[in-house]
């Protein structure tokens, strides 16, 4: 890509926000004050990526393994998600971004369930962007759930295709990921995604989430610019 050149944009970004408990024991904090500077790192780079062009984020918030941390960390990082999402519901609603909560909602503190579905709910017809917030998410569990909903609707195994299964995701009718960025330098994709994935490109950070700033979202997607997307072809 030449400096004359437009940057090709990806147009569904995923973020692993990684580190966070790292960067706090790195400098002798709580887990908590690590995830309480990631929720103000991903605000950062929400912004960012819509005033870049991006239509689809997604930020994994919370995986279903997750649930096997301490329980006082657990019930900070959902309380600190309550909070910050009642804080900033209205300015979603005004920026014209829609919400959608990707993962199980039968484990999640009820207060924390009604605000993530009033903001499904609030932001259904907005259209300029969209944000996945994936909590209490798992890569495999949403494939086997997708399978149960075929089953129980009594489809034949001849007509099961990529289709039809794609369509009986959590992602339904959003593009598959173009470009997936994980942070503090781990390098997998953790089940994030797995069906969806299949062709994203990868980038991986050595920077921990709370240091992720909006110079290096923009190192990533002009990396993502200069490669050739070939789909297996």
């Amino acid at each position: 890509m030449t400096d004359t050149d437009s940057p090709i944009l990806p147009k569904h970004v995923v973020i692993i926000p990684d580190g966070n408990r790292r960067w706090a024991k790195k400098r002798g904090l709580a887990p908590i004050a690590g995830h309480k500077r990631g929720l103000d790192a991903a605000l950062k780079v929400v912004k960012a990526s819509r005033n870049l062009g991006i239509k689809v984020l997604t930020i994994w918030g919370f995986s279903t393994e997750n649930w096997r941390r301490p329980d006082r960390e657990v019930g900070y990082l959902m309380k600190i998600y309550l909070m910050f999402f009642k804080k900033h519901m209205q300015e979603l609603v005004r920026e014209g971004v829609k919400f959608k909560w990707l993962g199980r909602r039968d484990r999640v503190p009820v207060a924390l369930r009604k605000i993530l579905e009033r903001m499904e709910k609030v932001t259904a017809r907005n259209k300029k962007y969209v944000l996945n917030i994936a909590i209490d998410y798992g890569g495999h569990e949403e494939i086997v759930n997708a399978f149960k909903k075929i089953i129980k609707r009594k489809i034949k195994p001849s007509q099961i295709n990529e289709n039809l299964i794609a369509d009986n995701l959590q992602t339904a009718g959003i593009p598959d990921p173009d470009l997936l960025i994980r942070t503090s330098g781990e390098m997998r994709t953790s089940g994030i995604m797995p069906w969806q994935t299949a062709y994203t490109e990868l980038f991986f950070s050595k920077l921990m989430f709370p240091d992720f700033s909006v110079a290096e979202l923009k190192r990533a997607i002009a990396d993502y610019s200069d490669r050739q997307r070939r789909f297996g072809q």
